[in-house]
């Protein structure tokens, strides 16, 4: 990524995935449901089943490794956590559910304690939280 990570940009799309492979999936699919309309057949049927199924796949794929890349954010934030913040303030952190930890992932070290906190006491999202980081910490590693 060559400019700065902000909240503004700071989502990642992959482009054979969100731009080369789902694209032509969803248009096979769509060709395979107007081909089963045009042309009724067990055969037409089957193969709108069968493309359903890729995009399903594709979808389900892109779902693993983005649940992947958030447990391994938790346990990155997690040993983070404890080696930046003051023990009370550690100790409470055990609370933070996987999507608040995601949206501290961006927070610098200097105002961790305190997006931490915040996100504590007030119950902030994921999205919430990104949204009062002051000074961003990149993330270019994301999938």
């Amino acid at each position: 990524m060559s400019e700065q990570q902000s909240y503004a940009h700071h989502r990642r799309f992959d482009p054979l995935m969100h731009f080369v492979l789902m694209p032509v999936l969803l248009v096979t699919w769509f060709t395979s449901i107007w081909h089963l309309i045009k042309y009724p057949s067990l055969h037409a049927a089957w193969a709108m089943v069968l493309c359903l199924m890729l995009v399903l796949l594709a979808l389900l794929i892109r779902g693993y490794a983005l649940k992947v890349q958030d447990r391994l954010i938790r346990l990155e934030e997690s040993l983070r956590i404890q080696r930046l913040l003051p023990a009370d303030l550690a100790a409470r952190s055990t609370a933070l559910t996987p999507k608040q930890c995601v949206g501290l992932r961006f927070a610098s070290d200097g105002e961790l304690a305190d997006r931490v906190r915040e996100a504590l006491d007030e119950n902030l999202d994921g999205e919430a939280i990104k949204k009062r980081i002051q000074t961003w910490r990149p993330d270019t590693f994301r999938v």
